[in-house]
């Protein structure tokens, strides 16, 4: 819903805003508008389009002329060429971010502010063409030129004991025998609530979630052959990880889902608003979504829906894989900025990824096409993925081990016998049922519509055959 479908040429309508400069709305409609869906919240909006919201195409363009042209005709060029390599590469993102932020397309969120999408989208674009640029380097020529972002880069990781010791209480440590807890309870901790705080406001669902979650720690359990950092003690993955980190996370998103599905979405003109409690309220509330869909998947309803789902978790994990294979084929600690930065990229472009997803599949009309942020994200986790690849095809072809080979061809074929019973076989015996049910009903139909026919023509003879002779005496009688 757009703002300008919400206000009409011929004044409110009912359960619109009233004009601007009154503090009250009034009382939402019983029945929603038409073209809104059964789980989108209805919103009320006063229209009010103040400095903030206007476009500002020229006051960039202006600002952006003035800066170059200060660079070219104020400022000297030094005498370096990597300086000036360097600089001219990010001067020429930075204008490429300043065209994207003020004439891209919109996506589905504008809270803050739709530049603030934009801004990501045109990162998206930005760190794709980088991912290219660096698939086709070769191996060594390719951790060599992260050195250029960062002069500590480019060299071997140093090997760590991951594994150790995994004992919840050590007796031999008459100090401390938690010690092996402690030593667990690090910055990765919040990191991973957080994290799953964050993809339970993307996924908007709490099965998915778990089953993104559980299905993280067996691919860590299969995979631990291949990096080392995969290999962590049983209640490492399943107390701390599975039930306290993410679990609390996933648990906490689902509240805030809760109390978002909840919220009332009426929004005034921060001008409009007569009290300064009223005003900071509305500037916090600016950074809370404008409207709110609340994601309904049902895999189960359709062969299409099942199949999407299962690419999304697939998507999901493949993106958490490449967070760990990425820092191993290029060189890149795990405290890096680098990291910490593509985290902070997926925390932002994933939750409008995951809204247009949603509607390609929930939109009825035949004509679609995926939106622009989820098509980059796609892109992205396959670029990552054919980076790996690439640079260490050695670690990726490590065979599994045949109990793990085992465990994943079974859950395979129970997935897939799944898939068969239930969109195939399942629709096949329904409709077989359904139609010797038809056919039981409409021969019961037929033989009873028979059976009155026959008890009608006896019943028509009988009154039409002459009177008996007890009748006939009585006839007389009454004459």
């Amino acid at each position: 819903m757009r703002r300008g479908e919400r206000r009409g040429a011929g004044g409110p309508r009912p359960g619109s805003p009233v004009p601007a400069g009154k503090a009250a709305l009034e009382e939402p409609p019983a029945a929603a508008p038409a073209g809104r869906r059964s789980t989108e919240s209805e919103v009320y909006d006063d229209g009010t389009n103040t400095f903030f919201w206007r476009a500002h195409t020229l006051t960039v363009l202006f600002i952006l002329t003035c800066v170059l042209g200060y660079v070219t005709l104020l400022e000297e060029t030094p005498q370096d060429t990597a300086y000036n390599t360097k600089r001219g590469i990010v001067a020429s993102i930075l204008v490429f971010l300043c065209f994207g932020v003020t004439q891209a397309k919109d996506g589905p969120f504008s809270r803050p502010h739709p530049a603030y999408w934009r801004f990501w989208l045109c990162v998206s674009v930005v760190y794709e063409l980088f991912l290219i640029f660096i698939l086709f380097q070769t191996v060594q020529d390719g951790r060599q030129f992260l050195k250029y972002v960062d002069p500590r880069l480019g060299v071997p990781l140093p090997e760590r004991d991951y594994g150790g010791n995994c004992l919840i209480y050590d007796a031999d440590n008459e100090t401390d025998p938690f010690h092996n807890v402690w030593d667990k309870l690090d910055g990765f901790v919040p990191a991973h609530f957080i994290g799953w705080y964050l993809k339970t406001l993307m996924i908007r669902d709490w099965w998915t979630c778990m089953i993104v979650s559980v299905m993280f720690e067996f691919l860590e359990y299969s995979l631990e052959h291949q990096l080392p950092n995969f290999s962590e003690c049983w209640w490492d993955h399943w107390i701390m990880d599975v039930l306290l980190c993410n679990g609390l996370g996933i648990y906490c998103g689902m509240k805030t889902l809760k109390w978002l599905s909840l919220k009332t979405y009426k929004w005034q003109g921060l001008w409009n608003i007569p009290t300064y409690k009223g005003k900071m309220k509305r500037i916090a509330f600016q950074f809370t979504p404008y409207s709110w869909v609340r994601f309904e998947w049902k895999p189960a309803s359709s062969l299409r829906r099942w199949l999407a789902v299962c690419g999304i978790i697939l998507v999901f994990l493949l993106a958490e894989l490449n967070t760990f294979y990425l820092k191993f084929v290029l060189w890149l600690p795990p405290e890096h900025s680098l990291v910490l930065l593509r985290l902070v990229f997926f925390v932002n472009v994933g939750g409008v990824a995951m809204r247009e997803i949603y509607d390609f599949m929930d939109d009825p009309k035949p004509h679609k096409k995926l939106g622009q942020q989820a098509w980059l994200v796609a892109a992205i986790t396959a670029t990552e993925l054919l980076i790996v690849v690439k640079y260490d095809p050695q670690t990726l072809t490590l065979s599994l081990p045949f109990y793990i080979a085992q465990c994943w061809t079974l859950g395979s074929v129970l997935v897939l016998t799944w898939t068969v019973w239930r969109f195939f076989l399942r629709d096949i015996t329904l409709r077989y049922k359904e139609t010797r049910r038809q056919k039981q009903q409409n021969s019961g139909d037929q033989g009873s519509t028979a059976h009155g026919d026959r008890h009608g023509d006896r019943h028509r003879s009988g009154r039409d055959s002459p009177p008996g002779p007890l009748e006939a005496e009585r006839e007389e009688d009454q004459h």
